[in-house]
């Protein structure tokens, strides 16, 4: 059994709690995957829609718009139908826009689904750091460093596979292009749905009784939670770094194989070039829980926006020398930075009801601020025709890491007295 308020009880069975941990695995391996696989074939939908790659900036920033706009509502979804059931219908929402996306047909299927999708991730972006905090008690960081290494781990799979999927061609006919390529990408989502119905199914059939004994009663003080989140300051640090690190991250995703291939480079090489700098990112995922515990604690936000400004430049300035090198910077920055702010988020609040709110008010104006980057970087390069001022689009969102960085240090928490 697991203790809605407190993580796993002390009488948890092994196996409840390994069935537990491989269904927020599953899960996790969606939360990426479904929106990475866009970036690589960016090219390949603007020739088909008869558009240029620029102008679909706008499709890889709608799910972080979605995110921005939904997010805030995930946490009154939870109180009121119980955060397993909020799950489990994002999980079909997903499905159905994945199938909804790759519908031959208009191009308005393309932007309808893609909406969809970003909807259903918005509330499972806010509720899973939520449900691994209320389960998972004193493993917090290390499953929420295994969660965000699973969400660029999948997001690495996507990016590399989308391209020879999309150029398959069965039996020597046409190549099954880039709908098949994208619809591929929600192949886990049935799997992770089946496995979150069955061990959530308490949870999930309980109705509003369930929903009120998930989120820890509904106190007038917890009603008042949602609101006074908004008014604290740390919360809006958190949400800056949050931001930021989101901001870089899908501008990488987004236009990293683009910049590739206006170097000349092959299209099944530039992909592979994205998933290297996914799987950079699972690396840094993993390694910041096992930082945390160094005495690089004090200073651990800061490194990764640090990390990001290194990586950027050499990216775009220095193309030919060691490109790995710079890949790699990028990637470990982004994957330890989204590992840091998902864990900010568990332990930088007080109660459940706490971190439910600070969960969705972090993501809400965190994605907001990070869907403004990939439409930035595409405007600024329609503008010059070069990569030099994106690169300023990059820097700006880290130096502002930086300085929240530093604002969100030490262990101060959430709505706490000063």
């Amino acid at each position: 059994m697991s203790d809605p308020r407190g993580g796993l009880s002390a009488g948890a069975a092994p196996r409840h709690w390994i069935a537990l941990f491989v269904t927020v695995c599953l899960v996790a391996l969606n939360m990426r995957m479904t929106i990475t696989g866009v970036g690589p074939l960016l090219d390949e939908i603007a020739a088909s829609q008869g558009t240029t790659p620029a102008a679909l900036g706008l499709l890889a920033s709608i799910p972080l718009i979605a995110w921005g706009l939904v997010s805030p509502l995930a946490h009154g979804l939870a109180t009121r139908i119980g955060t397993d059931a909020a799950v489990a219908w994002s999980l079909l929402v997903l499905a159905a826009g994945t199938v909804w996306r790759s519908l031959p047909g208009p191009s308005l299927n393309l932007w309808l689904g893609t909406c969809l999708i970003g909807a259903a991730l918005a509330v499972a972006n806010v509720l899973l750091p939520v449900t691994i905090r209320r389960d998972f008690g004193s493993r917090i960081p290390l499953v929420m460093g295994v969660y965000s290494a699973l969400l660029g781990g999948a997001a690495a799979i996507s990016a590399g596979l989308v391209v020879p999927i999309s150029r398959l061609a069965p039996a020597g006919g046409e190549s099954l292009g880039w709908r098949i390529a994208l619809l591929a990408s929600g192949l886990v989502v049935p799997i992770a749905l089946v496995a979150w119905a069955v061990t959530h199914r308490r949870g999930i059939l309980g109705g509003r009784g369930a929903a009120r004994a998930a989120t820890g009663a509904e106190t007038p003080s917890d009603e008042q939670v949602g609101r006074r989140i908004w008014r604290d300051p740390l919360a809006w640090w958190i949400a800056i770094y949050m931001g930021m690190q989101s901001w870089n991250f899908y501008v990488f995703a987004t236009w990293l194989a683009p910049i590739e291939l206006s170097r000349s480079v092959p299209p099944v090489a530039a992909g592979i070039d994205v998933m290297l700098f996914h799987v950079c990112g699972v690396l840094g995922s993993l390694a910041a829980p096992f930082l945390a515990r160094t005495r690089l604690r004090a200073i651990l936000p800061i490194v990764p926006p640090i990390l990001c400004v290194i990586g950027s430049v050499g990216i775009v300035l220095l193309p030919d020398a060691v490109p790995a090198l710079w890949l790699a910077l990028a990637g470990l920055s982004c994957g330890s930075a989204l590992s840091i702010s998902l864990t900010l988020m568990a332990q930088r609040a007080a109660s459940h009801a706490a971190s439910s709110a600070l969960s969705g008010m972090a993501q809400s104006v965190g994605y907001l601020l990070a869907g403004l980057g990939p439409i930035l970087f595409g405007l600024a390069h329609e503008l010059t025709g070069g990569w030099l001022l994106p690169l300023a689009v990059v820097l700006l969102a880290s130096a502002t890491g930086i300085v929240a960085g530093l604002a969100v240090r030490g262990e101060r928490r959430v709505l706490d007295p000063r």
